[in-house]
């Protein structure tokens, strides 16, 4: 069978390659192996840890009204989630535990971000939420339907997308530290929004992808701790979504 291709690091080509002897017809029966319906509860329950330390960290800033009360979490959190979203790609099978903590350390960041936005900006939070989920949904209900098909020139073409977008989130980090801002992106102008509407169609495009990938793993009868893995992929997608959503709904709120 051939390996699905996917942008989302988590899900690279290679995820499944090494565990064929851990399909049906290897050491694991239909049992032991990974699930569709079981990836599904994996995602909620990472959702609901996510959003169990989002609350924290929101309230804690809805109490001070200070973002300092919260920098330090949100810090910790997204230098902790990098480390163990690395673990994770690494160790798949290691996933079970590393997946939830990913989970845990990134509402930090999401809760403590969504609250500083959210004041500046009322009702924002909300609206980033909702928006996130129904496409989450939305895209989920096309690509069952089969409204959606994952071709090889639309894989390619995601990936290629993502890339891109990587390499230029990269270089502008880079060149900021030597005082090169690129603010017609960054702003609230035409070009600044219609960049940010082509990224979140992007990042949203990529569960697609992950949708497709991890349907493959359960054809392909990968083990079942591949469930906590997958669901791993969908949630670096989700927290990505999320921020370019918020980003986007802060750039139009901004031009009222």
């Amino acid at each position: 069978m051939a390996l699905m291709k996917t942008s989302n690091p988590a899900l690279g080509d290679k995820t499944f390659r090494d565990l064929a002897s851990s399909g049906p017809s290897g050491i694991l029966d239909a049992a032991g192996s990974m699930t569709l319906n079981g990836t599904v509860n994996k995602t909620g329950i990472l959702l609901l840890c996510a959003i169990a330390t989002a609350s924290w960290t929101w309230r804690l800033f809805a109490q001070s009204g200070d973002a300092s009360s919260v920098t330090g979490l949100m810090m910790g959190g997204m230098i902790g989630g990098f480390i163990f979203a690395m673990v994770t790609v690494f160790k798949k099978e290691w996933a079970p535990v590393t997946a939830p903590i990913y989970a845990l350390l990134e509402g930090l960041v999401l809760g403590g971000l969504s609250a500083v936005f959210n004041a500046r900006y009322p009702g924002l939070a909300i609206q980033a939420v909702s928006l996130t989920f129904g496409t989450l949904f939305v895209l989920l209900l096309a690509y069952r339907s089969g409204l959606i098909q994952v071709t090889e020139k639309f894989r390619l073409g995601i990936i290629a997308a993502t890339g891109g977008i990587a390499v230029f989130y990269l270089f502008e980090m880079v060149m900021s530290f030597f005082g090169f801002h690129f603010t017609t992106i960054n702003g609230s102008g035409t070009i600044g929004i219609v960049f940010s509407l082509v990224v979140v169609t992007i990042a949203a495009l990529n569960l697609v992808l992950d949708f497709d990938f991890i349907e493959q793993g359960v054809k392909f009868g990968a083990p079942k701790y591949m469930e906590w893995y997958g669901a791993f992929g969908i949630m670096v997608t989700l927290v990505w979504l999320y921020l370019e959503i918020i980003r986007l709904l802060s750039k139009l709120r901004s031009r009222n």
